[in-house]
Formats: C-alpha cells, structure tokens, sequence
C-alpha cells in the first residue's frame, strides 16, 4: 500500500471509476481500489441475476499504527492524508508468522500499521439524496484473540457483494498486545479496536455505497465471541443493527485473572508491569513469552475448559461493566436480532491423531478427566449413544466441543429471552434469536469440526486450501442455501427459519438435505 500524489484536481463526484481501478472519498482521504469479477451461478442467492463485478479496497487504515508510544495505548483514528492511497494490497497485521492453529488461510503481512479495514462492494458510489444504500455485513476473524487475520482469501466479499451486500472486514490487536492487563495503560485495547473500526463503519460507509443503519457484524469462534461481546456491551449498541454469531468463543476473562496474567508474564521478562516495562521488550519477546504461557496441555486443558481463554476481553467493570450472559439477560442487545450456532464437533479434531490410542482408553475415565461430573456421564453417554459408537476419541471430541460451544450458544438464547422479559431493558422491543446447527460432515475428517462452515457462510468453496478442511467437491447446493440465509439476515433481519424459544428450541440443521429440528441440541441436555 502506497501514497501516490493527485496529479489533478478531483473532481467533485465521490468516485472515479475507470476499466480496473475505482477511486473513493473517505472522511480521511481518497482511495483507490480495483474491480474484479463475481461469480454468478442460477442457484446463488441472487438466482444468477447479482452484481456481474465487485471492488476491493484492502488495508484502509482506519487507527494510527498502534507502535511506539501508542503500542498500549487507545486506538487513535487515524489522520488525513493528502493525494490518493492505493488500496490495493492487504495491509499489515497484527498475526505475526504462522501460528499453526486454523485450517482457514489467513496470512500474516508485516508490518506496523496493523489497524485497517478491507472493503469489498458492487457499487463504490454514495446513494443520493432519499436513496437507501445497501445492506452492510462487518465481519471479525477468530483466532483465540491471539491469532488470525482479516486477509484470507476465504473473507474476500465478493459473493455478499454479488448478491448485494457491502462487506467489510477489520483488523485488531491480538493476544496480549491487544488483551493483556498492564498497569498503567487502556484495559481491552483490542475492544476499543473493533468499536473504532465500528465507528469509521459508520462515518464511511456511505461513500461505498452501504447503509450505515443497516449493519450486522459477524464473526467465527473468536470473532463470534467478539460480535456478543459488542451485543451485550452498551456503548456498542448504536454500530450496529444485526449480529450473527458462529461458533462463538467468548472470553469474558476475570479482572483477577487478567492482572494475574499480566503481572505474572512481566515477572517472565523481568520487567514492571507497566507500559513502560513491557514497552522495552521486542516483540518477538512478548510473542514468545506470550506463547509459553498459554500453550495448550494436559495440566492446561482443564483451566481452559472451565476458566475460558487466559487472554481475550476482560470484564473491566468500565468498558464491558459485567459478563456477556449477564448484560443480554439484563435485556442490553435485545432490540438487536441474533443468529448463533456450532458446528457438530467442533474440536474433536484435537484427539483425532491419538485415536488409535485412545480407543483402549475407557470412555468414562477420558469424559471425567476432561470434567464430566460421574453423575452425569450415564446420561451423557445416552444421549450421544450414536456418537460414542464411534470411539472414545469421537466422545471425547464431542464432550469438548458441547463444553465450550453448544452449551455456550443454548445459554445465549436464555439470556436473550430473559433480557426480553426484563423491565430495565426500557421500552425497545425484542427482536428475535435464531439457532443453528451445522452438521454436514466434513469429506476429510467425517465430522463437522471448528471453521467447517466458514467457505459455506462467504460461498466461497472454490478458494484455496479447502480440500484439507472440507474434503474434494464439498455440497455447493448446501452453501448456496446457507449463504443465501445470511444474506437475507442482513438484508432483513429474520434468515428464513423458526426462532428459537423456550427449552428445547428449534434450530437450522445445516446439512445435506437441512432440515428445521426441533430440540435440535437435545443431546447437551446433561451438561446443564
């Protein structure tokens, strides 16, 4: 990405379009962007009649780069420029290197200014006067809050541009750079990073032709924890309209557990915990020290499946004044409508390699290890019968994957309900929750594990690196369908199916064919 002086006055049009490249204003400065075809089929959500090109914007910085005195500070929009900033290439990072944790593509680019959006759309030109833009969908990668990256090929919104939806995808600081308590500096800087990329969501968006009153973030494991946590935060609640959560990895760390963590790594390095101390360490010291204490183990495993993630947003009592649950039961978020869901199984692969192993391990001694209550494991392995079929390692899977996904998701719709009831929510009215199962099984592994949905969400199955996640010629009939559902999410708010209500609530099954089930998550019921 490159500044390039204007040669000539600009005009007074919002943008320049010519045979590749298409020009925007931005509050801040001009940008230059580049078309590119969509593909269109008969059975995509537009039936073959969508956008025949779409623009890509990559890596407008929407924060000064977060180094130097800014490293641990608050993000700071970012300044006017002069002349035109080529928007052509993805932008710096916050991931650095291949932290080996996701079978999605998402590539690292050095670099500092790592505070960035990418913008994709079919139409780069501001509504007029009366005129609606269109329907906008903010999308947040996962990655533990450590890891990730907006530039995955699988993120490009070329397909959501085709049938009509601007796409935007940003970027945040990761792992304890954008999470870690330190004494002296901004608590949850990575939060205060999608609220600003919210924000310029808002005061931009318009120039490339979306409707900033019509916004639904989005956001996979780490990126749906992120979508409810800005869903129950309530400074958050006017940036955006509509959230779609999969599965959902919120963190909703401890004041007490965030400092622990905090003081303890500055202890690591020998520094005070302060921004000064950890501002004196290379950051590939932090990465490392970083990586040490959150390596994932057998003496690990345990804190994790009943403490959460050690680093990812905090309850600060200021900037996210209580846990998630807590906000949505106490009805913040109510007027906004909600998809949320897992996969099946979403970590079974974590015991995948050890199965031949495991398979002369006892299936209850390996669910009670993990923390399965012995009052509890008959019932479990009863209603999962079809599952511990398969082997201790596919139960075990299972077991993991309820713990912090499927349970997590049933909780969410109970809040929701009880914060639709509540009466210190106000006079707003609810809007509905919609539950989701994706279940397709996965031609490589022959379950459907963590990410597996993600290709069929973009409708993107012809990009690179799916044959590992997803196996050869994955159901395009089946992404059509899903995609198609999320685009009419955002457009109008209800996807298409039943929304979920009381105990056993109904929910999409995403498979081939899907299905409408009701108690769709029956099978978790011993775990509550």
């Amino acid at each position: 990405m490159s500044h390039t002086p204007a040669t000539e006055p600009r005009p007074s049009a919002s943008a320049i379009d010519t045979a590749e490249f298409v020009e925007v204003d931005t509050l801040a400065g001009r940008v230059r962007g580049r078309w590119r075809p969509t593909v269109r089929r008969t059975s995509d959500a537009s039936g073959g009649g969508g956008a025949e090109r779409s623009a890509a914007f990559l890596g407008i910085p929407f924060a000064e780069p977060p180094a130097g005195e800014l490293r641990f500070a608050a993000p700071v929009p970012k300044a006017p420029w002069t002349g035109t900033l080529d928007a052509l290439e993805f932008a710096p990072t916050a991931q650095r290197g291949d932290p080996g944790v996701t079978l999605i593509p998402e590539p690292s680019v050095p670099g500092e200014s790592t505070l960035n959006v990418n913008v994709f759309t079919p139409s780069p030109v501001a509504p007029a006067q009366g005129e609606a833009g269109l329907p906008v969908l903010v999308w947040i990668h996962g990655g533990g809050y450590f890891a990730g990256s907006p530039a995955s090929p699988w993120y490009d919104g070329r397909s959501f541009n085709r049938d009509g939806v601007v796409t935007v995808t940003i970027s945040y600081r990761l792992g304890f750079d954008g999470f870690g308590w330190i004494a002296d500096a901004p608590s949850n800087r990575g939060v205060r990073d999608w609220l600003l990329a919210l924000e310029w969501v808002q005061r931009n968006i318009a120039a490339f032709g979306g409707d900033p009153g019509r916004v639904t973030i989005a956001g996979q494991s780490a990126g749906g924890g992120a979508v409810l946590t800005l869903l129950g935060m309530p400074a958050a609640q006017r940036l955006f309209h509509g959230a779609y959560a999969l599965s959902a990895a919120l963190a909703d760390v401890a004041t007490s557990r965030a400092e622990a963590f905090g003081r303890a790594l500055a202890e690591q390095a020998g520094v005070e915990p302060t921004r000064a101390g950890f501002g004196g360490l290379p950051e590939e010291r932090v990465l490392e020290l970083q990586k040490q204490a959150t390596e994932l183990g057998p003496d690990s495993l345990g804190s994790i499946i009943e403490d959460g993630l050690p680093l990812g947003p905090a309850v600060d009592g200021e900037l996210i004044e209580r846990p998630t649950l807590e906000s949505l039961a106490a009805g913040v978020g109510r007027g906004i409508p909600l998809v949320l869901g897992a996969t099946d199984d979403e970590f079974t692969m974590a015991f995948t390699e050890a199965e031949k192993k495991l398979r002369w391990v006892p299936k209850s001694l390996l669910l009670k290890k993990l923390g399965l209550p012995k009052e509890r494991l008959k019932p479990y392995l009863r209603a999962n019968a079809d599952v511990a079929a398969k082997g201790t390692a596919r139960i075990a899977g299972r077991f993991l994957s309820d713990r912090m996904f499927r349970t997590a998701a049933l909780r969410v719709v109970e809040a929701r309900e009880a914060g639709a009831a509540s009466t210190s929510a106000g006079a707003d009215a609810s809007a509905g929750t919609w539950l989701y199962r994706f279940s397709w099984p996965s031609g490589t592994f022959g379950f459907a594990e963590h990410c597996l949905d993600v290709p069929f969400f973009f409708d993107c199955l012809d990009g690179p690196a799916m044959v590992p996640l997803a196996g050869p010629n994955p159901p395009q009939a089946l992404a059509d369908e899903l995609h198609a559902a999320a685009v009419a999410f955002i457009g109008t708010g209800d996807p298409g199916w039943p929304a979920a209500h009381g105990p056993g609530p109904a929910a999409k099954v995403w498979d081939v064919p899907s299905r409408v089930q009701p108690d769709a998550y029956a099978s978790v019921g011993p775990l509550r």
